[in-house]
């Protein structure tokens, strides 16, 4: 099921949204031409990753310091152990669409 997010222009270059969906809190993340959506909820501990840092490729969760990829949600630095799932995701009409 495809489910309107936002507009596009909502989005700013390395800056992370938070939207609550459908019962699902993600986040989305422009990089350049890319968007990105992803599980919102960092793994390690209960912190909504709308309120992490962004360095270069990764999003870091102040609490622990766990990092994520950003093209992938593959986790790449402790404590947390398990990756954030990555959304489907399509632009129309000026809107970004996520697959639940």
């Amino acid at each position: 099921m495809w489910i309107k997010l936002c507009k596009i222009s909502d989005l700013k270059e390395d800056e992370i949204k938070g939207f609550d969906v459908n019962n699902l809190h993600l986040i989305a993340i422009k990089k350049g031409s890319e968007i990105h959506v992803l599980d919102g909820i960092c793994t390690h501990e209960y912190y909504d990753l709308a309120n992490a840092f962004i360095l270069e490729d990764r999003i870091i969760c102040p609490l622990h310091l766990s990092q994520f990829e950003i093209s992938t949600g593959k986790v790449v630095n402790p404590p947390a152990e398990k990756s954030l799932k990555k959304y489907k995701t399509k632009i129309e009409e000026g809107f970004l669409f996520v697959e639940i």
